[in-house]
């Protein structure tokens, strides 16, 4: 799956239920040797939009359940 195809939806955290946020405002971890991409860096923002310090979130690829139309479902257990 490529980049733009999952860029704009909507990260969902299926533990929970929070939102982590729109992919497209996030970093990537890639695989210097395959092109791959590895996790997403999801920075901290706070209710206003404003980032709210340096924290990030990553999500590994792996922890991706679902790729719905508007949604990404992940599973990640701590405190996302």
């Amino acid at each position: 799956m490529r980049y733009q195809e999952l860029s704009g939806k909507e990260i969902v955290n299926l533990e929970n239920g929070k939102r982590l946020g729109l992919l497209g405002q996030t970093d990537l971890e890639l695989d210097p040797k395959t092109g791959q991409i590895k996790a997403f860096i999801i920075p901290n923002y706070s209710l206003f939009g404003l980032k709210r310090d340096q924290s990030q979130v990553k999500i590994d690829w792996d922890q991706i359940e679902k790729v719905g139309k508007d949604t990404i479902i992940i599973k990640k257990t701590e405190d996302y």
